[in-house]
């Protein structure tokens, strides 16, 4: 039989979806005997809460599978995003059906087809109507879509539902994840498609950067995220595209597809000083740019406005420039009558302000000069208002240090920032008996209101019974006689 070639995302042992009561193994089924086919395919359902039985304790896998439980099965197997836009188009699926929100998620990937407005969701499924829908969902050719069934295609026949779910399994063991589409949407984010989900151990910085191998001098800043609503399609940040230029991505050693340079800048906004030595570089949904944390599933629940956008990332109508993330971006500032210097991008200020505003900071030692023009640019954005005239920003004023344990503080300030710009900043704790000072580091996005964490460096702890007068490494806070005294 042919080597099967769709691949899909490697079993969980958990979903993200409490719909389920007790679960109920295919053991306990009285009508799945241990020797039927599809009973490994069940039990490994049933712990990725794909399916239950019914309640008596039967599966009944020879009954035909309906539309509303193939799309249910689909959704959860495959991780198919319920879609924000609740759809109007279904006129046969109300509110309260168990089945809307899979039913919902498949018509909008386009994989599951909609019949004058209608779902028909109690319609039995056939197995070329099951072959399409996978096709369409798998980003595949339906012949190879076939493989899965092995020899027993025949396009009229209905499928059961121990048949749907011993085809979802196997579709879950099938062949390595690969790449169907790259698309660079502009100068730093590439929309990849893939013929299945991203395997999770393989959502992390150090193994994207391990699997995306580019030529040319590209390369992965972050890790891969998925679109909301989508089952396989991901925002991956990039380096800057080189004008002109062809480039190939190996995923995981595949075979190279190639796609060429996008160089189109995103269009922000506007840029203003919002400390001594740092500033903001600010964009807008009225302009059409999306920071990427309005669309990706990770932040569908958490992001306040989150929104699903389609292939082409359109919603409602309007067309959105998707800004990536910011890991490890720079711009460029200069004075005027002066050098230029590189302004390196703030972990985690993207927009935990609520806003779509990065924060950059200066080099280490230099500061705003009250007074004097500065112009940002960058080679993967323009500024619209790309120029502010520095002022004297008073810096942030700590009001307490406190021990947390002999190798973390918390340092508070006087306001609460509204922002992680602690990030990267350093406290100095001085012995009073004279001793050698420690240095804490801010621990990234452990802020909580104005109450920052801090972590000892170089293996070094406080001791019992010592007062160390605790000042900011630099100026990037105030601090007034502040100190503690070790536990």
């Amino acid at each position: 039989m042919m080597r099967k070639k769709i691949a899909v995302l490697a079993v969980t042992s958990a979903v993200s979806l409490s719909l389920w009561g007790n679960q109920v193994f295919a053991a306990a089924f009285s009508d799945v005997p241990p020797s039927a086919s599809y009973k490994t395919a069940i039990e490994e359902m049933i712990k990725q809460h794909v399916i239950t039985g019914y309640s008596d304790h039967e599966f009944r896998p020879g009954q035909p599978v309906t539309r509303a439980e193939l799309a249910k099965i689909f959704a959860l197997a495959f991780h198919v995003q319920e879609s924000a836009e609740k759809s109007s188009a279904l006129s046969d699926v109300a509110e309260s059906d168990w089945y809307r929100p899979y039913a919902e998620a498949l018509v909008h990937t386009g994989a599951m087809k909609t019949e004058n407005g209608k779902f028909n969701p109690n319609q039995p499924v056939t197995q070329e109507q099951l072959v399409q829908i996978a096709a369409s969902l798998f980003h595949d050719n339906a012949d190879r879509v076939k493989g899965i069934l092995g020899g027993n295609y025949a396009k009229d026949q209905l499928v059961s539902r121990g048949e749907a779910v011993n085809f979802a399994y196997a579709a879950q063991q099938a062949a390595p994840v690969q790449i169907v589409s790259v698309t660079p949407l502009n100068a730093i984010t590439l929309q990849i498609t893939f013929s299945a989900p991203l395997p999770q151990e393989d959502v992390e910085v150090a193994k994207a950067k391990e699997n995306f191998v580019f030529d040319n001098g590209l390369g992965v800043l972050n890790i891969p995220q998925l679109k909301s609503g989508s089952a396989s399609t991901y925002i991956v940040p990039v380096t800057p595209q080189k004008e002109a230029t062809t480039y190939s991505l190996s995923y995981k050693g595949q075979s190279a597809v190639t796609f060429g340079a996008n160089t189109e800048k995103l269009a922000l906004r506007q840029t203003q000083q919002i400390a001594a030595d740092t500033f903001e570089v600010e964009s807008s949904l009225e302009d059409g740019v999306a920071d990427y944390g309005y669309i990706i599933a990770a932040y569908q629940s958490s992001r306040k406005g989150a929104f699903i956008v389609d292939e082409n990332n359109r919603y409602n109508g309007k067309q959105y420039d998707i800004l990536s993330s910011m890991r490890d971006k720079q711009v460029y500032i200069t004075p005027e009558n002066g050098e230029t210097m590189i302004a390196n991008y703030i972990p985690f200020t993207q927009a935990t302000d609520g806003r779509q505003a990065p924060k950059f900071r200066l080099p280490a030692g230099q500061t705003f000069q009250p007074g004097v023009t500065y112009t940002v640019t960058s080679d993967w954005a323009t500024i619209a208002n790309s120029t502010f005239t520095a002022r004297e920003i008073a810096p942030l004023a700590i009001a307490s240090a406190e021990q947390v344990n002999e190798t973390t503080i918390n340092i508070t300030l006087k306001q609460d920032p509204k922002d992680e710009l602690f990030a990267l900043r350093s406290v100095t704790l001085t012995p009073a008996n004279g001793g050698a000072p420690l240095t804490a580091q801010y621990k990234l996005t452990s802020r909580k209101g104005a109450t920052g964490t801090f972590e000892l460096q170089n293996g070094e702890k406080l001791s019992a019974g010592t007062t160390y007068a605790v000042t900011p490494a630099g100026n990037w806070a105030a601090a007034a006689d502040i100190s503690l005294v070790g536990k």
